[in-house]
């Protein structure tokens, strides 16, 4: 329920149940029929010009989602964490490697079969080398492919090509076969990041709920604040008018002059009251500010916040058994640690495939091909060559047409096993998370009986505090009536300054635990709601 610039105390103390007769009310009455009834400091701030703004409670909650720091800051762990999971998928890409090398060599010949035609051998040759590697994201596979040629000259008289043209391409394929095959450490670091980004969405709706619970609190705390200072004000009202009264009676010779001290002793105090309950309110509303406004706007310290919903007093049954087993599985900190466990059950996953025996499958296959100037001799004698006596060229087409029609492959097929003789590192880390998880298991078991406490905890509050706003609503109603008899008594001269005013105290007394019972209930119904999702801080 919302009211239109009504003071919260007065819809307060009409749930409350007082009757029209009432002053406090017959005041708010008025005030409402004026517009609004707005505490001393939000008159000041609205006669200088001052920005007031008027609030209800999901408009403050509304704000805080759009401008609190916590929320901000919060907001960037799951950004993070989905870098961290790209970065993580990067493990597959594909890598691209290619290089270009020009050579030249000249070196004193040492022998009459190192072919040098002169004083020195002389090579020169350029090469280009390209060539894909990339690491599959199924069964842990990789493979690379390569293409490489280049061209060489040479003095060499066995050369038998010069220039000489060269080129070949090459696949290898590796395949694990135990260890690796189900999870490697490419698939391990995905899976965690992807884990840790569950973990910072539920972080998220942590930070997000319990400040949602802060702003309410602040909200209604305010909203407290200002009622506690409108029945402080009617407080020092009362007793301004029976100081009034008191020196009336004082003149015409029908009260002791000494009433007068007693009378002004009590708006002295009254009027202590009302300066810090001021004080209290402007604490309330900063508490507020700093979780709904952004603190770079130019008026973050000087806006005036008035709440304008009414502390409603709804009784509600609770159901003990329900929110506990909706604290059971929605609370973030539960959900949290059992993602927690979920990330390291795939450390466990990682670490026995670890343990298996690394067997793995090698496919290598190539072709190549040789092409240039082709030198035809004749038939030599022994280990000498015959003479030069014609030339064939074969250019780069025919080298890629060698290569393309397979005619001259090469392949090889392996398989590959490794195992370490005795215990390995990976059984230790084995043993350790292991331990680690056996651990978890137990610490999240005491969470959750920690959070059915906390549940049971917080549903006997809100009993507690709807029992206490009947309470607290029939002493105001007792010391009301118990302060309209006194007043009647000391008209009739039956009565003393003293018991009126000790009358007037008890009835502010009361009217403030009505507020403050109110209050309560209102925050405890919050926690209440709030413990079936994150932990109250």
């Amino acid at each position: 329920m919302r009211t239109s610039g009504i003071l919260p105390v007065v819809m307060t103390l009409c749930v409350a149940g007082l009757t029209p007769s009432s002053s406090v009310f017959a005041q708010g009455r008025q005030a409402a029929a004026g517009g609004v009834l707005l505490p001393a400091a939000l008159q000041q701030a609205a006669a200088a010009g001052t920005q007031v703004r008027r609030l209800t409670a999901d408009e403050a909650v509304r704000l805080a989602a759009e401008n609190n720091l916590g929320i901000e800051i919060a907001r960037f762990d799951p950004q993070i964490e989905n870098l961290n999971v790209v970065q993580a998928r990067r493990a597959w890409t594909p890598t691209l490697n290619s290089s270009l090398q020009q050579n030249s060599n000249t070196s004193p010949p040492n022998s009459f079969l190192s072919g040098a035609q002169g004083a020195a051998l002389n090579s020169d040759q350029f090469s280009m080398t390209t060539e894909v590697q990339q690491q599959l994201p199924w069964f842990g596979g990789n493979y690379s492919a390569g293409f490489d040629g280049a061209r060489s000259t040479s003095n060499n008289f066995f050369s038998n090509f010069n220039p000489q043209l060269r080129s070949s391409i090459s696949f290898n394929y590796t395949q694990p076969l135990w260890r690796g095959f189900k999870i490697d450490s490419a698939r391990e670091q995905l899976q965690l990041s992807e884990k840790n980004r569950e973990i910072a969405d539920v972080g998220l709706r942590q930070t997000l709920t319990g400040t949602s619970r802060n702003v309410r609190n602040a909200y209604w705390e305010l909203a407290y604040q200002i009622a506690a200072l409108r029945v402080a004000q009617q407080s020092l009202d009362l007793a301004e008018e029976s100081l009034r009264n008191t020196k009336a009676r004082v003149e015409i010779g029908t009260t002791p002059p000494i009433d007068i001290v007693e009378a002004e002793a009590e708006v002295a105090t009254r009027r202590e009251s009302v300066i810090v309950g001021q004080a209290q309110i402007d604490t309330a509303e900063d508490n507020l500010r700093l979780l709904v406004y952004n603190p770079s706007m130019p008026d973050f310290w000087t806006i005036k916040i008035e709440p304008i919903d009414m502390p409603p007093f709804e009784p509600i049954p609770v159901d003990v058994n329900a929110a506990i087993r909706n604290a059971l599985d929605r609370r973030t900190d539960l959900l949290q640690a059992r993602k927690s466990m979920e990330a390291n059950d795939i450390n466990i996953g990682f670490l026995k495939n670890q343990t298996l025996p690394d067997v793995s499958a090698q496919f290598n296959y190539g072709l190549s091909a040789i092409g240039g100037v082709q030198f035809l001799r004749s038939a030599g004698v022994g280990l000498t060559p015959g003479a030069v006596i014609g030339e064939e060229h074969r250019g780069l087409g025919s080298v890629l047409s060698d290569l393309l029609t397979n005619d001259f492959p090469a392949w090889t097929f392996s398989i590959n096993f490794s195992q370490p003789i005795g215990k390995s590192p990976q059984q230790a880390s084995l043993a350790r998370v292991r331990l680690q998880q056996a651990r978890d298991q137990a610490q999240l078991k005491n969470q959750e009986l920690q959070v059915t406490t906390q549940v049971r905890q917080a549903a006997r509050q809100v009993v507690t505090n709807q029992q206490r706003v009947q309470t607290t609503r029939a002493s105001r109603e007792f010391t009301q009536r118990r302060l309209e008899a006194e007043q009647r008594k000391f008209e009739a001269g039956t009565s003393t300054n003293f018991l009126v005013f000790q009358a007037q105290r008890d009835l502010s007394v009361s009217q403030n635990n009505e507020l403050r019972a109110i209050l309560d209930y209102i925050q405890s119904k919050i926690d209440l709601e709030t413990v079936q999702e994150v932990p109250l801080r």
